[in-house]
Formats: C-alpha cells, structure tokens, sequence
C-alpha cells in the first residue's frame, strides 16, 4: 500500500527522512516496511550473524540488517543485504559507506504476518532480475526457505535441504531445519 499518494521521483524520495519502520521507493511509490516481530526479528539477526562470522574473517562479504539499497530505479531496504567483500563501498578513509548504489550480492526478505507471500516472490523475482545473484524468501510459519537465482531458478527449501549460497559465500552450509531450530530457545 502506497503511502504518499501523488507521483514521486527517485530522487525525490532520497531528500525525504529516514523513518522507523523504513520508507522504501519502487515504481513511482513510497511504502513502508513491516516492523518485525519475534520470529522475523530474531531469524534477522541469526541470519546476519551467521553470514557475518563466516565470511568477515577472510574478507569474503558482509552481511547488513536492514540496509537501504538504490539501484535499478528503486529504493528498497532488504532485511538482510550481502555484500561480496570487494563490492561493499568505502569512504576516502577505507570505512564503510554511507550509500549502496549497487544491487547486493544476496537480498533476503522474511515474510511477517499480514504480508503477502505473492508480493515477496514478486519482490525477489525483481532482484535478480536487477542483478542480485541470491534472492531468498524465508517464511517462519511454513519453516520454507525460497531460494531465487539469477538464472529464473527458483526452488523451495525444507528441513535438510541446504541453503545453497556458493556463488556468493563458497563454503558456507546452513539447512533449512538448522536456520528454524535457531528460533527454538530451549
């Protein structure tokens, strides 16, 4: 649901402020993410972290919580952007950026209650089609994982399934089942 109801630009867009939970600008509209809750929250950080410990060490990428990514037209906020490490933008001074002007390397959106399922496939079909190598859709109720490639693969994941993400973190394994049993506590 659009909430500025007249026609915007890009660039437009880009002069408004940041606002909790994030405005986002795709086709001439500003939405606004869905604040997560519990689940979403939590499979978020797990995610982050887990890419994070992986690949930061030998400088393979980094993984950013809720970044605000412009390219292609659009400024979206994936709940999840990695970023191959020679492709992370820097400042003069060797730090990391403020703008990501380029698609991540991997977008992972996780699906909240009262989203639409349809709207995030669509939303993941529209990033690789824009150039990012892995999109994947993570739902909490179902325990899926829907991994989309750049090649129109797409494929749904459960239990031992592996999440495959070697064009982007070679050697990094995760199963479904190993992603949703971080959601148990006890």
């Amino acid at each position: 649901m659009a909430i500025i109801q007249r026609p915007m630009t890009l660039e437009e867009f880009l002069e408004l402020p940041e606002q909790q939970p994030a405005l986002e600008y795709q086709d001439g509209k500003v939405t606004r993410k869905v604040s997560p809750k519990g689940q979403h929250s939590w499979l978020q950080f797990v995610l982050a972290e887990l890419f994070n410990r992986f690949a930061r060490p030998g400088k393979l990428a980094l993984a950013f919580p809720e970044l605000r990514t412009t390219f292609s037209g659009a400024s979206r906020v994936p709940y999840v952007s990695v970023y191959r490490w020679e492709r992370i933008p820097l400042t003069p001074d060797d730090e990391v950026a403020d703008d990501f002007t380029e698609p991540p390397d991997t977008a992972i959106e996780i699906l909240s209650p009262r989203q639409s399922v349809t709207a995030l496939v669509r939303r993941c079909l529209r990033f690789v089609e824009e150039g990012v190598t892995i999109a994947l859709l993570v739902d909490p109720k179902d325990r899926s994982v829907i991994r989309f490639g750049r090649n129109g693969s797409a494929r749904a994941l459960h239990g031992s399934d592996p999440i495959d993400l070697s064009e982007v973190l070679p050697g990094f394994e995760l199963t479904a089942h190993e992603l949703f049993e971080s959601l148990r506590l006890r």
